[in-house]
């Protein structure tokens, strides 16, 4: 039931109870009681939206920052992850494998407040040893929902 109840959440975060109740058959009590457990036990995190803020007057900026971090003996990556997770800048912190240890998701009102961020934050940090700053230029697709309306195009009549 759980798994059943994670995906049609995760598909659309607005469904009710009863929505849920009704597509997976069963009790609105038992849906209700699940959904609330997955929330103490942290399973569910949190209820968002998906906005495309490029259809709105409001102007973000978004930047995907690699890092290049020398773990602390005994803390590891989890350390340093939480300190800058509690930056408010930071909206995703992931630990990767490959080139870098961190990718960091910011967003900032402009390119320069992303930069000062990047360089009076982050880079100071005495386990960072480097960095990459990658500002998005345009959203495809985001969390599995597309950013583009693509209209279809026309095509020219072929005379005979």
């Amino acid at each position: 039931m759980r798994t059943k109840i994670l995906s049609l959440m995760e598909e659309d975060c607005k469904l009710t109870v009863k929505d849920i109740a009704a597509m997976i058959g069963e009790e609105e009590a038992a849906v209700e009681e699940e959904i609330k457990a997955m929330e103490a036990e942290q399973i569910i995190c949190g209820y968002t939206s998906i906005i495309d803020w490029d259809k709105t007057e409001n102007e973000f900026v978004t930047a995907l920052i690699e890092l290049k971090v020398t773990p602390q003996r005994g803390e590891g990556f989890d350390k340093i992850a939480e300190r800058i997770a509690n930056y408010p800048e930071v909206d995703t912190i992931y630990l990767m494998s490959g080139g870098y240890d961190f990718a960091v998701i910011i967003r900032g009102r402009t390119m320069k407040e992303v930069s000062m961020f990047v360089s009076s934050k982050l880079a100071p940090m005495e386990a960072v040893v480097g960095t990459a700053t990658h500002f998005v230029l345009k959203k495809y697709k985001e969390h599995g929902v597309k950013m583009t309306n693509k209209e279809k195009a026309e095509r020219m009549p072929i005379m005979p």
